[in-house]
């Protein structure tokens, strides 16, 4: 296993600096952003054009990469495959389609994106659809040698009243998604506020965990008593605010790294565990991001067997 993060924490840094600041401060590996330019949309960056990637551009950044003895785990593009509207829809899963392609030039394992959903369609008719589309996301994956993988975030913040609006977010809809040749981008903060057992979750679907994320998370329950298990009524001030609890860095919330690491090695998993940087307190400027991707460093160097 090797320890790494997600690049999207630094959206204005260019990649040579994020991969020469990872290698000073002992990471192994990052996961790169690859958005399209989404102006200043929060957590996202576009450190990798996909759309527009070359053979060139990936024989720079295998150079890059190798200069720092880094790997290379996965290119990010988490958005909505189900969107609502058919133009943005088609052009989601288009820039995915391009991520795999730019994948594949770069001999990288892993794609990281989101089911999503249509917010004004049962959750029944959204599964029907997802098994529409998923297929030529999958093939295309497949015949590239990258493997597809869906994070198991709520993004409850794309839903009008906060309900989950990306259909990865149980185990259930886990099974759901294999079915599709679909693999799972493990993060186990998501699974905490929705009351799920992260490690019990984890420990019969580790065969099926091609990356993983670490991020933290921190509960206030004394606030859940006064909005219950949905959080605020009326999102219409902060989509992503429930009120109740919010995300850290690993070591600074309420995630037994211990047992996860040790789930993730039980069941085999040797690939990456990312630490994924949207932790308010240790955000703001690029210099508190830095400390807490140290801090989460701290936390985690010790559980990984070098």
């Amino acid at each position: 296993m090797k320890l790494g993060f997600l690049t999207s924490c630094l959206p204005d840094r260019p990649l040579e600096d994020i991969a020469r600041w990872a290698a000073e401060h002992d990471y192994e590996a990052l996961e790169v952003a690859a958005w399209p330019a989404l102006g200043d949309r929060p957590f996202t960056a576009s450190h990798i054009a996909a759309e527009s990637f070359t053979d060139c551009d990936a024989e720079k950044i295998r150079a890059l990469f190798e200069q720092h003895d880094l790997s290379l785990s996965s290119l990010a593009f988490y958005d909505n495959n189900l969107h609502p509207d058919p133009q943005e829809r088609q052009a989601i899963n288009d820039h995915v389609i391009a991520c795999i392609d730019a994948a594949a030039l770069l001999d990288v394992p892993t794609v990281g994106t989101f089911i999503g959903r249509h917010p004004g369609q049962s959750v029944a008719d959204n599964l029907r659809e997802a098994e529409r589309i998923f297929p030529r996301l999958v093939d295309h994956a497949g015949q590239k040698g990258v493997k597809l993988v869906i994070e198991n975030c709520v993004m409850e913040g794309w839903h009008p009243d906060g309900y989950p609006g990306n259909l990865a977010y149980s185990p259930e809809l886990w099974e759901w998604m294999f079915g599709l040749g679909l693999y799972l981008n493990y993060d186990p903060s998501h699974l905490v506020w929705m009351g799920i057992d992260p490690v019990e979750a984890l420990r019969p679907y580790v065969d099926r965990v091609a990356h993983a994320q670490a991020k933290d998370i921190e509960l206030f329950p004394h606030k859940r008593n006064r909005f219950g298990w949905p959080g605020i009524a009326d999102k219409s001030a902060d989509p992503w605010n429930v009120g109740w609890w919010r995300y850290r860095i690993p070591g600074r919330g309420q995630v037994d790294w211990n047992r996860v690491v040790d789930t993730l090695y039980e069941g085999g998993f040797d690939g990456v565990l990312s630490v994924e940087h949207e932790d308010p307190v240790w955000g703001g400027s690029e210099a508190r991001i830095e400390t807490g991707l140290l801090v989460a460093h701290r936390t985690l160097r010790p559980l990984i067997i070098a």
